[in-house]
């Protein structure tokens, strides 16, 4: 469902009622006349409408994270904000960048538009910038020839399966956040598709390696061995950014949760 699309609809419309009702119809009523059903239900919605389209369009939006992926930084069940406006201002529905604000960068959690479904939103960890050589080889980090800096922690207990991870803390860029390695998974890529510029990447039986083209990037999950990521279905264009995710607004199973994400 393109909830952008039908708001703009819906915004369409009911400015339509709302003008004809202000231009035209509002003069000729009584002072006291009821209003008609149309303008109580359509032209009267107008002005709330606008508001939420302008705040979801160019501002912030709401998404909840349907999948362990982003696990230990971002869990089933949380509820977060994405910044709209943190990589440039964006037309809604088309989401072409109209006014140059900034841009990803490394270590970000990133909402994007599916590569392989532009109608799915997806959320990751911004890895590769465009230009950037990111190597995955039995489950260490590599960027530009650099290894990503990481210190191991505590195992982490996952509560509702009940297994260990092995837990790090790793340093992408300026942000340090904390991913996990499952001892017992395989390193090489099971189900690379054919993706777009695959002829980038270099598959073994270690991991891969990827040059990132220009205009692209590179994401992968915080809970490595269960995230299918850029590993599998290759680069994020540009024009699918969606925003910056920061902020934990709620979780009905932990309140706790609630700011514990920036």
């Amino acid at each position: 469902m393109n909830f952008a699309l039908i708001l703009l609809l819906l915004l369409v419309v009911t400015g339509v009622l709302y003008a004809v009702d202000v231009l035209k119809f509002r003069k000729l009523r009584a002072k006291n006349a009821k209003e008609p059903l149309w303008v109580e239900w359509g032209a009267s919605f107008f002005p709330v409408i606008l508001i939420v389209f302008v705040l979801r369009s160019f501002l912030f939006e709401p998404f909840k994270i349907p999948s362990g992926s982003m696990i230990p930084t971002l869990l089933v069940g949380d509820f977060i904000l994405v910044n709209k406006f943190a990589y440039g201002i964006r037309l809604p529905v088309i989401n072409t960048k109209i006014i140059e604000v900034g841009t990803p960068q490394r270590g970000d959690v990133m909402v994007f538009r599916y590569p392989e479904d532009p109608s799915l939103d997806y959320i990751k960890r911004v890895v590769g910038l465009p230009g950037d050589t990111v190597s995955y080889q039995n489950k260490r980090l590599t960027i530009n020839g650099q290894p990503v800096a990481e210190e191991k922690v505590a195992d982490y207990l996952h509560p509702e399966r009940l297994y260990y991870s092995e837990q790090y803390v790793e340093k992408l860029g300026n942000v340090e956040h904390k991913m996990l390695n499952d001892t017992d998974a395989p390193a090489f890529i099971p189900d690379a598709a054919n993706f777009p510029h695959r002829e980038n990447c270099t598959y073994n039986a270690n991991g891969v390696v990827c040059t990132v083209p220009l205009g692209h990037y590179f994401m992968m999950g915080d809970n490595r061995d269960n995230s299918r990521d850029s590993r599998a279905w290759g680069f994020v264009p540009e024009q699918n950014i969606v925003g910056k995710a920061f902020f934990i607004w709620l979780n009905f199973s932990d309140l706790g949760r609630i700011g514990s994400f920036k």
